[in-house]
């Protein structure tokens, strides 16, 4: 058989044990098996030896370290309510604006988007926490949901990310590494949540219905001291903790994996000095981070095994001749690449996509001339749509699970479409502007 049939054949049988409902790391490591035998001439002992070099080079990557130790800070930090002071804090500072409300939403999941990458319990946080409030002051539902699923995926960009983790841990190149990804990706964070925040603003003030103020009385019940106070106290906690990790990255003193240990340390420390910390905490946290941790390296195996398959038998070739032997311009081969990721992320969980894309096309990327650091921030800024594209946005569903009964997915598909259009801003916004990625790796590690 040809190669181009092979790579064609691979991904259809991926697709059809997708939609079958099985895992996902069964489904990459299944179908890895079987044209893995097909291309060896069913030599068994030799897929079993392939499959295990890799998966022991896999296990030896020290940057993996951080993703339990990531997991556990934001284990930890859910578990002690600093989110809810912060938003409590900024209902009464912001709510008296139009919008206001969906603002403090905003803010809250930019500042825990840096101390979390873990997009289940931001939404699911968010949802029980800020859904509630918003509707009884008469917002919208979708205006509700949209805000709550885009604002509550932020923390799968904004560093500390297990995302980065992991598209580090991938490349192998220096100019990916995982320090140059943090440092490369807060620009582009900041611009989608900023995007978040003028769209609310500006749409709530056209059409106040969208999303009221709070009333005169509650919003005079504070005092600007009090309202002052209330802020500072919630917010320099975790402030305190985005800067022992991120800025001990930045200024070189850490590893990424030695700052994932100190945040882990730090979200204990705030979780005692809220008084939360107990052994239910404790073994609660625990328990969350090795389910998580075993999910993300059962990924990271099948997705190791179908990429060494896949292109083992020269899958990779045949994509790279595609598009680079077409003919087609760089940039129109750039904008096939982004609507790959795109149009996967609607169907495929976040790291299977990394794991099946980033070894294919980093290589045309590189051939290409385009700067890897800012190709790689690409695919991450997309790769955030696959949380909230529907039909199977894994963020839609987090929070279908903790809202009211009366939501339906409509509801929630239609509050997530406006997000998902000023994500593809975003994105366009950072292939005009490369600096917005560039600049800060180059200014701490010289990258270019």
């Amino acid at each position: 058989m040809s190669y181009e049939f092979m790579t064609v054949a691979m991904f259809v049988m991926l697709i059809a044990t997708i939609v079958t409902g099985l895992p996902l790391a069964y489904c990459l490591a299944g179908v890895a098996t079987l044209f893995g035998l097909i291309d060896n001439g069913w030599n068994v002992a030799g897929l079993f030896d392939m499959f295990a070099n890799n998966c022991w080079g896999l296990m030896n990557n020290y940057v993996l370290v951080a993703i339990p130790l990531f997991i556990l800070m934001a284990q930890l930090l859910d578990r002690s309510k600093v989110s809810e002071q912060l938003f409590d804090a900024l209902y009464i500072v912001l709510g008296g604006l139009k919008g206001g409300l969906g603002l403090a939403v905003v803010l809250v999941c930019t500042i825990f988007a840096a101390t979390t990458g873990i997009i289940g319990a931001s939404v699911v946080a968010m949802g029980l926490l800020a859904t509630p409030a918003l509707l009884n002051k008469g917002y919208q539902k979708e205006m509700t949901s949209g805000i709550i699923c885009a604002a509550g995926t932020l923390g799968i960009l904004i560093p500390p990310s297990i995302m980065m983790v992991i598209y580090g841990g991938l490349t192998g190149l220096k100019e990916t590494s995982v320090g140059n990804l943090f440092a490369g990706a807060i620009f582009p964070g900041l611009l989608l949540a900023a995007l978040y925040f003028l769209y609310i603003l500006i749409r709530c003030n056209l059409n106040p219905e969208l999303g009221p103020p709070i009333s005169k009385e509650e919003a005079k019940s504070w005092s600007a001291g009090q309202k002052w106070a209330m802020t500072l106290k919630s917010m320099v906690p975790p402030l305190a903790l985005i800067l022992a990790v991120m800025g001990t990255i930045l200024a070189g003193i850490a590893t990424p994996t030695e700052a994932a240990g100190l945040g882990a340390g730090g979200a204990a420390l705030l979780a005692v000095f809220n008084k939360k910390m107990n052994w239910a905490v404790i073994r609660d946290s625990s328990f969350a981070t090795m389910k998580t941790t075993a999910m993300i390296m059962m990924l990271f195996i099948g997705g190791k095994f179908f990429s060494t398959v896949f292109l083992s038998m020269g899958g990779g070739d045949v994509v790279a001749d595609l598009m680079l032997g077409s003919g087609l311009d760089r940039w129109v081969v750039l904008a096939i690449m982004m609507l790959i990721v795109f149009l996967m992320g609607m169907f495929i969980d976040w790291a299977a996509i990394l794991l099946i894309t980033v070894p294919v096309f980093m290589p045309i990327v590189l051939e290409l001339d385009f700067n890897p650091l800012w190709f790689s921030l690409l695919m991450c800024v997309n790769l955030q749509t696959s949380f909230v594209t529907p039909p199977f946005g894994y963020a839609l569903f987090y929070f279908k699970g903790v809202a009211p009964p009366e939501y339906t997915m409509m509801h929630i598909y239609r509050g997530i479409m406006p997000f998902v259009v000023l994500q593809l801003i975003g994105l366009a916004i950072l292939v005009i502007f490369p600096g917005l990625t560039t600049w800060l790796p180059a200014l701490f590690f010289g990258a270019s």
